[in-house]
């Protein structure tokens, strides 16, 4: 086996790495920045570039890491190792690994549909594919992206014309950043978070070109603020005063989860139903491994199209459990 699933992570035995793993190890390979698959404690990073600089940031700048440029293979030990892009975040990657004639891709989080932001999703041939299915279930189909910004856009218009303030919730790292390169900035002022427009730089040190945003104290209440969803409760955030609430997030599909804000935006940095089962036929695996999400519907699903597939959950591990995504990141 070139992979098995161990309490620690994914772990390829023949080059003695792990990828994405939850607890410290000697060699990590990291498939993007998020906190469920980036932690602290390795010895060793393997990423990409971007991925590095944002791991520098979140974790501490003394991590010992190797940069790794999308396809570039290098040998860890008798393994042949490249990294692919996801589509996911800035920096976001695949990860191929090659040993005995036998190929096997390890996607982390990624999505089909190219954001402007993030190298475009790459699809690599393989044996063993692993998988998230977030969003395996045939009720998360999503609009072109165009579609959610007109939507957007319009929402601010309206709200600026009124002399509110539009506040739209979203992830610090990707979704903010997806929302800042795709929006209409005549609009209005744009107001970042400071946990936000930490990240900004690091897209715009990476040449990744962002709308000018402006200070919070200078917003005229016809402003576009970004935030996370944890800044509801502080002091920063009760400076808008009278405002209206969004949210961009793929779980805005229920309306259970519209609660609180005003408006919902259906965006994803995740693969919808159409793209994960587009993406499983192409690969040309004859195993595919099922983490995070939905994955014992998907899979019975995938079992009756007469693909074989692995439930991580079902094979007595706990990584599953350990990988689950944290609020702010989830999505």
């Amino acid at each position: 086996m070139i992979l098995e699933f161990t309490s620690k992570g994914i772990y390829c035995p023949q080059g003695d790495f792990y990828i994405d793993p939850i607890s410290a190890v000697e060699t990590a390979v990291i498939t993007h920045g998020h906190s469920d698959h980036a932690r602290g404690g390795h010895k060793r990073y393997i990423a990409t570039p971007e991925t590095i600089a944002i791991m520098k940031f979140r974790l501490s700048k003394k991590i010992n890491a190797d940069p790794l440029e999308y396809r570039k293979q290098i040998n860890i030990k008798d393994v042949i190792v490249s990294l692919h892009p996801a589509g996911h975040v800035l920096g976001s990657a695949q990860v191929r690994i090659e040993y005995g004639g036998e190929v096997a891709v390890v996607t982390g989080d990624y999505k089909v549909e190219y954001d402007n932001v993030s190298e475009p999703f790459e699809l690599v041939k393989c044996n063993t594919f692993v998988t998230e299915c977030t969003f395996g279930l045939p009720l998360f189909n999503w609009q072109p992206q165009e579609q959610v910004f007109d939507e957007i856009n319009e929402w601010w218009k309206k709200n600026s014309e009124q002399g509110i303030n539009s506040v739209l919730n979203c992830y610090s790292l990707g979704k903010a950043q997806r929302i800042l390169k795709n929006i209409d900035p005549s609009i209005g002022p744009i107001v970042c978070h400071d946990t936000i427009e930490d990240h900004n730089k690091i897209h715009e040190q990476f040449g990744i070109k962002l709308p000018k945003r402006t200070d919070a104290s200078n917003h005229d209440n016809k402003a576009l603020i970004l935030t996370p969803t944890s800044s509801s409760k502080t002091e920063w955030f009760k400076q808008f005063g009278d405002h209206r609430l969004g949210n961009a997030s793929g779980w805005m599909m229920f309306d259970g989860f519209h609660r609180g804000v005003h408006k919902g935006f259906v965006l994803s940095d995740h693969c919808d139903w159409k793209a994960l089962n587009w993406v499983i036929k192409n690969t040309g695996a004859d195993l595919i491994y099922l983490m995070h999400g939905y994955t014992k519907e998907y899979s019975n699903y995938l079992n009756g199209q007469g693909v074989f597939t692995k439930v991580v959950e079902e094979l007595g591990k706990t990584i599953s459990e350990n990988y689950a995504e944290s609020s702010e990141y989830a999505e």
